[in-house]
């Protein structure tokens, strides 16, 4: 099996206390694996408050931070760290520990281990919970990484877009407020919301929005470069006159499409809605499964509650009602 790599500011030293080999490496009976480290960077007896390099030791700590897990059984890091006299006399702090970027000060994860959490939800796929139980951290945690993760994206500028869809999504419910002069209940959280898609290059979700009105989608606009709206030709929507007549403020220059999903929808609707009204006219019924009536077209019609599985006609109709009169429902 191969050793695992310590990180870089750190160097693998030997415990002569727990026995451990000469590597620094010692196992448990559960057959998780330790590994000794000390401080090897300089920088980390640099002061945090005012810079300046320590030269006298005041003490030493252990700690023992979480990284990325290593094989089935994983590794435990104690970390033997030094504690240092501040030399500054106007410095306000006067003695620390020491830290690395990796670790700072108080932290008991890697920045790597945080990284990687956030990157799995990010742009792996993976969920919240899933991703805190693969790398055996709390909900809050993994959600913390992703938000950090997630800033690198949300803060860079948007791809240039051709194509822009809008569409709206439902999150979650809605939540009212009760104003205490007035009485009266406000909405304060929508549950639905709008979404910006990159509908003909790989963007993606450009961004989202609280709320449907135009108000909101012009908001969304507001927020992005004149430049990148003037390059948008096409906006594809659903048949919503809310998003139409915000394209006609906001984007005036690009074309209105709706999308062939719905104008298949609205299609296949309006089929329906002729095919039960024609049924109704010439045969008196909506329609189901059709039992023989003694209509002069010889027709049929159906009631819900015929049951498929029985030749007995169903509770109310015609043929029950016939010499059946003391039959309960």
């Amino acid at each position: 099996m191969q050793e695992p790599r310590a990180w870089s500011p750190i160097r693998r030293c030997c415990s002569t206390s727990t026995g451990c080999p000469s590597r620094g490496l010692s196992g448990w009976p559960t057959g998780r694996r330790r590994v000794h480290l000390v401080t090897a960077d300089e920088r980390a007896r640099a002061c945090p408050a005012c810079g300046v390099f320590a030269t006298r030791v005041k003490g030493s700590a252990v700690t023992r931070p979480r990284d990325l897990p290593y094989g089935e059984s994983g590794l435990e890091f104690p970390w033997h760290k030094r504690r240092w006299w501040c030399r500054e006399a106007d410095c306000p702090r006067r003695s620390f520990t020491e830290q690395i970027p990796q670790i700072p000060a108080g932290a008991r994860l890697t920045t790597r281990l945080r990284g990687a959490a956030g990157r799995r939800i990010r742009d792996a796929g993976s969920t919240v919970i899933q991703a805190a139980r693969d790398l055996h951290l709390s909900w809050p945690t993994a959600m913390e990484a992703f938000r950090t993760q997630a800033r690198d994206v949300t803060e860079a500028p948007l791809p240039r877009v051709a194509v822009l869809g809008i569409d709206e999504t439902r999150r979650g419910r809605p939540r009212w407020e009760q104003d205490a002069d007035t009485d009266k209940w406000h909405l304060t959280r929508d549950q639905w919301h709008t979404g910006f898609v990159d509908a003909l290059g790989h963007g993606g979700l450009l961004g989202q929005v609280e709320g449907r009105t135009i108000a909101d989608v012009l908001a969304w606009l507001a927020t992005t470069d004149l430049d990148w709206r003037k390059g948008i030709g096409y906006v594809a929507i659903d048949m919503s006159a809310t998003y139409r007549a915000a394209i006609h403020i906001g984007l005036p220059h690009a074309t209105v499409v709706v999308d062939h999903f719905h104008v298949v929808q609205l299609a296949d609707k309006m089929l329906s809605m002729v095919m039960r009204r024609t049924t109704a006219e010439t045969r008196g019924r909506r329609g189901g499964r059709a039992t023989r009536s003694g209509r002069p077209d010889g027709g049929f019609y159906a009631t819900a509650r015929t049951s498929p599985t029985t030749s007995s006609p169903p509770c109310g109709s015609p043929s029950w009602a016939r010499g059946r009169s003391g039959r309960r429902c």
